[in-house]
């Protein structure tokens, strides 16, 4: 007999009230229908999205904040737990939310003013919360919240009446596989799929950051619904208190991964765990500073290809985008406006030498700031919060179009500083020794192209050409648009050397030698030409794609996508490749890699939809130019350089 899903969530532990609300005393619905996710080739690319199916959550369906009903969630705290009874009755679906593992309750809190006019007002306190009686929501799934899926019937995704190649025909399938579902259904694909893999690590996982593809793919075809749940289920691991050594990450972090556990409950009854991992149990131990960024990101490219805005506008959701906001701009002794990280917190995951301020954190930073103050409802309570983010995009572009450029002209200079200056009108601001100029440089960079370098801190400049963090500027227009032309003229004239026989190389040159032992700890993972160590990533196809889209040169990113559709099938969808040229498929390269295969995939529909393309990049914003930071202007002491930062968006 079917079993007809019913759903209780018990809080417990902490204090179960939103961000300052109280306990409600109302149901929330719950859809009671299956995921019929699949793939159907014929359809006419619409598509009906049921409401989210995670638990808890009441839909907003204007900006105006009217009275709500808010939701009960423990951020932090809670956990959902599905288990599905046997026993030939219909016994339902119990979710029980509590603690997650047997950590301490060390953490920070959030404090949070809320009402209709006030609703920015967060901000980490240190101490405990207070502890709370349990409370209970619980609904038949009799009765399902329309709000949520306002607009989800009049989208309708391009066709354009191109038939798929058997290449493209067996990518979807392999993607197809990789969906993760949850209470069936569909939340994620796994990062990688290989049934012969017998030690998957944790590739068998959901990582934030590896799913952006695949949920483009997901969007470009019509298929939102994955996508949607892929959010707010997220959304919920949002902060727990995953620790190493009892010590807490801030309020506001995203998980990097998390995993569907089936575990046994009592007799003739399973859960499904949503287990997330916030880097205490990564290699390294090293918390993912970027899965917050990528989030925001998808956020808003879901509200762009769907027209679906009322998943943005939800309460939980807004207060999702703030709690990240708030862990990014938050004071601290940094003197930049770059985001200080350490050494893999990114898709570099690994110690490669790019702890500092690395250009991929600072261009996705930029991103997620543009996307959020596009996504922010503007009230009385969030103009503070708009104008730090305005602030911050005025000074973050400011400071790496004009110190983290580099070409011939930039590089001459570099070679003529002079050091040890002190004083605000100073030329060499990060007293940079003209010797760390490294020798393939002058030979490698073309006359007319140039790139953003890896990293800049105090006599220090990482000239590595780091091609996620350079093609996301171009995206993003973190760039100038002058700059942006010359860093595709720059691939373009170095082709060999960043494409080969494989796109897309991760970062050039490779570190070798003395400098590979130093540097890496002598990783035998990132050795000279591998991994990330000047490996060649598949997945950077569809950035790339976007980039040359942007700049109106697709045909640069055809060249690449032609290049990776011989190779890949055969090879089995490699996760990266080795060797300077990337002949060989990687010595430790997961096969059937799901972001490799959803790059592709995405490419390929980027390239046939550029109306739809349009919709995921950014173009110049001219009225940032006039925010000046600069807290010394008004003074007197130092003449403002923004004008020359403007001179160059007009050349």
């Amino acid at each position: 007999m079917a079993m007809k899903p019913c759903c209780r969530i018990l809080f417990h532990g902490r204090s179960p009230a939103f961000f300052g609300f109280p306990s409600p005393k109302c149901h929330y619905p719950l859809t009671n229908s299956q995921s019929n996710f699949g793939f159907n080739h014929a359809h006419n690319r619409k598509f009906y999205s049921n409401p989210p199916r995670i638990l808890g959550f009441g839909g907003m369906s204007d900006r105006a904040r009217k009275p709500f009903c808010a939701s009960s969630l423990n951020w932090g705290q809670s956990r959902v737990l599905y288990s599905t009874c046997n026993g030939g009755v219909d016994r339902g679906v119990h979710v029980i939310c509590r603690v997650a593992s047997n950590v301490k309750n060390y953490a920070s809190s959030v404090e949070t003013i809320v009402n209709e006019k006030n609703f920015e007002r967060i901000y980490v306190q240190g101490g405990n919360v207070g502890r709370d009686e349990e409370s209970r929501v619980e609904d038949d799934g009799g009765n399902v919240n329309k709000d949520n899926s306002k607009g989800l019937h009049k989208v309708e995704v391009l066709n354009c009446g191109k038939e798929e190649s058997v290449v493209e025909k067996e990518a979807w399938k392999l993607l197809q596989n990789a969906v993760v579902s949850y209470c069936g259904n569909p939340i994620g694909t796994v990062a990688a799929n290989d049934l012969a893999d017998k030690q998957p690590l944790n590739y068998d996982q959901v990582f934030l950051r590896d799913f952006v593809p695949s949920a483009l793919a997901f969007l470009l075809k019509g298929e939102a619904e994955i996508v949607r749940n892929f959010l707010l289920h997220t959304l919920q691991l949002q902060s727990w208190e995953k620790t190493v050594d009892c010590y807490s990450p801030g309020q506001g972090l995203m998980p990097a991964s998390f995993k569907v556990r089936t575990v046994p409950l009592d007799e003739n009854k399973l859960e499904e765990v949503l287990d997330p991992d916030f880097g205490e149990s990564a290699i390294g131990r090293v918390a993912p500073v970027d899965s917050g960024l990528w989030w925001i990101i998808l956020l808003r490219a879901y509200g762009k290809i769907t027209g679906d805005y009322t998943l943005q506008e939800r309460v939980d959701v807004q207060t999702g985008i703030k709690l990240i906001l708030n862990l990014c701009l938050s004071d601290g002794f940094d003197m930049f406006p770059t985001l200080l990280v350490t050494d893999g917190s990114c898709m570099i995951d690994r110690r490669m030498g790019i702890h500092g301020h690395p250009l991929e954190i600072q261009a996705l930073f930029y991103s997620a700031l543009r996307c959020s103050r596009e996504m922010l409802s503007v009230d009385e309570g969030s103009k503070n919060l708009v104008r730090a983010i305005n602030d911050r995009l005025s000074a973050l572009s400011f400071h790496v179009r004009e110190y983290y450029w580099v070409d011939m002209k930039k590089i001459n200079e570099i070679y003529r500083y002079k050091t040890e200056e002190y004083s605000t009108d100073a030329t060499n601001k990060f007293n940079i020794y003209p010797e760390q100029i490294p020798h393939w440089l002058v030979d490698w960079i073309p006359e007319k192209g140039g790139y953003l370098i890896g990293n800049l801190q105090p006599a220090h400049m990482d000239f590595r050409f780091f091609t996620l963090g350079n093609l996301w500027s171009i995206v993003s227009s973190l760039g100038t648009p002058r700059q942006n032309k010359a860093v595709l003229n720059l691939i373009e004239a170095k082709w060999d050397d960043l494409m080969g026989h494989m796109p897309i190389k991760i970062c050039y040159p490779a570190l070798e030698y003395e400098e590979w032992r130093i540097i890496t700890g002598s990783d035998p993972k990132n050795t000279p030409w591998s991994y990330h160590n000047g490996g060649s990533w598949p997945t950077l196809l569809w950035q790339f794609t976007l980039a040359c889209m942007k700049m109106g040169r697709p045909e640069l990113a055809r060249k690449a996508v032609d290049l990776a559709e011989k190779r890949l099938p055969l090879d089995r969808w490699p996760e990266y490749y080795d060797t300077r040229n990337g002949k060989f498929i990687g010595k430790q390269a997961r096969l059937y890699q799901t972001w490799s295969i959803a790059g592709f995939l995405t490419s390929k529909m980027l390239l046939d939809n550029p109306e739809i393309a349009s919709l995921l990049y950014w173009e110049e914003d001219y009225e940032l130019l006039e925010i000046c930071v600069c807290a010394l202007r008004d003074s007197g002491r130092i003449k403002c350089s923004r004008g020359a930062a403007k001179s160059q968006i007009l050349v």
